[in-house]
C-alpha cells in the first residue's frame, strides 16, 4: 500500500505552513459546509520551528464520517484524490499533489475521540515542549537522509519514537497539559 519510492525531503520550519493550512481551510469549508463540526491544522507543519517533510496535514471533524464520501468528486476538483480509510478504521483520507504531495486530509467523525486527541495532543505537546520538538525534528532529518527515496524506510525509523512521543503527549494532556 505503502509508495516505496517516494521521495523523503525534511526541511526547517516554514512560516507560510500556517498561511497555506488557513487557504485549504477555507477550499475545505466550502464544500462540506455544515458536515464539519470543526477543522485542525495537525502533524509537523503545525507547530512552530519543528523540521518537517512540507506537507500540510489537515484534521476535519465530520459529524457523520459516512457522509462525507458524498464530496469525493467536489474533493477531486480541488485537487485531492479520496482514498476511503486507507488503512485506519473511521477516517476518511485525502492527499493532493500526487507524488510531490502538499497536503493530507486525515478526517474523523466526532466520536472517534481516540484519533481526535492523540493528533491534537502531540501537536500541542511539541508546542508546549520546544526540546522535544528539536529532538524529533533532529531524527526526522536524519532519517530524510538516511532513506531519501524510501517512505517505508523513514517511517520504520520513527515508529518507536512517535510512539513514545504519543503517549507523553497524551499523559501530558490527561494532566492538565
Amino acid at each position: 500500500m505503502v509508495n516505496r519510492a517516494m521521495n523523503v525531503r525534511v526541511v526547517d520550519y516554514d512560516r507560510n505552513w500556517s498561511e497555506l493550512f488557513h487557504k485549504e481551510e477555507k477550499l475545505i469549508k466550502n464544500i462540506f459546509k455544515d458536515e464539519l463540526l470543526e477543522i485542525h491544522h495537525i502533524g509537523s507543519t503545525s507547530v512552530p520551528n519543528l523540521k518537517a517533510k512540507p506537507i500540510i496535514d489537515i484534521m476535519p471533524v465530520a459529524e457523520n464520517i459516512e457522509n462525507i464520501d458524498h464530496y469525493n468528486d467536489q474533493m477531486v476538483e480541488i485537487g485531492y484524490e479520496p482514498l476511503g480509510e486507507f488503512g485506519i478504521a473511521g477516517r476518511r483520507y485525502f492527499r493532493k499533489g500526487g507524488e510531490n504531495r502538499t497536503h493530507q486530509i486525515h478526517m474523523f467523525q466526532s466520536d472517534n475521540t481516540h484519533e481526535i486527541e492523540r493528533h491534537l495532543a502531540v501537536r500541542d505537546y511539541l508546542t508546549a515542549h520546544p526540546e522535544a520538538a528539536a529532538e524529533y525534528g533532529n531524527l526526522k532529518a536524519r532519517l530524510a537522509e538516511k532513506f531519501p527515496a524510501d517512505i517505508q524506510g523513514y517511517m520504520d525509523g520513527k515508529d518507536e519514537f512517535v510512539k513514545k512521543l504519543e503517549q507523553r503527549a497524551l499523559a501530558w494532556k490527561q494532566a492538565g497539559g
